[in-house]
């Protein structure tokens, strides 16, 4: 539908409060189905994996990954995460540098579960659980952390996080 601008660090926005959807009837919910494809549209536009609605400035519990790494093939639509939660994680940990939309060119080593599970609901207003190792459990875990606030500069100290300010300054002259 349309492609949007993306939040970057350090604008507040990004650590407000997200907000449930509710909707009587979410299968048809034309508001929502929009916000889906804008979140669509702009993460294909940014060449992400993912995005959170939060990114684009909309507080509503939402984001989009790409299809091929949920199992998909690259044709299928990306599929929403509609109110997500983590229902479970792995003890098992991974240290790997991660990116982000909203701190573009930035790299931070982030340690995260190597499997984990999120539960959600899909465009058409059904529950479903679905169960993620690698990359994709990874990306599970980043687009959480973004509709509860937490930013990849929060996993690296006050001397880095002046380093990526910075950057994001320098190159947004």
């Amino acid at each position: 539908m349309a492609v949007r601008t993306i939040v970057t660090w350090p604008d507040p926005v990004l650590r407000e409060p997200t907000r449930p959807i509710e909707s009587a009837n979410l299968s048809e919910d034309e508001d929502v189905r929009a916000l889906y494809r804008d979140l669509v549209d702009t993460m294909y536009a940014y060449s992400g994996v993912g995005i959170a609605a939060i990114q684009i400035g909309d507080l509503r519990q939402m984001f989009v990954i790409e299809a091929a790494a949920v199992g998909g093939s690259e044709s299928d639509d990306p599929l929403a995460f509609i109110n997500p939660e983590i229902s479970w994680q792995s003890d098992e940990k991974e240290r790997a540098d991660e990116g982000c939309l909203s701190f573009p060119g930035v790299f931070v080593p982030i340690e995260r579960s190597t499997r984990a599970r999120v539960r959600a609901l899909n465009l058409a207003g059904e529950s479903f659980e679905l169960e993620g190792e690698g990359l994709l459990a990874r990306a599970f875990q980043h687009e959480l952390d973004h509709l509860t606030g937490r930013l990849v500069v929060d996993f690296v100290g006050p001397l880095k996080q002046k380093m990526i300010r910075r950057k994001l300054k320098r190159d947004a002259a």
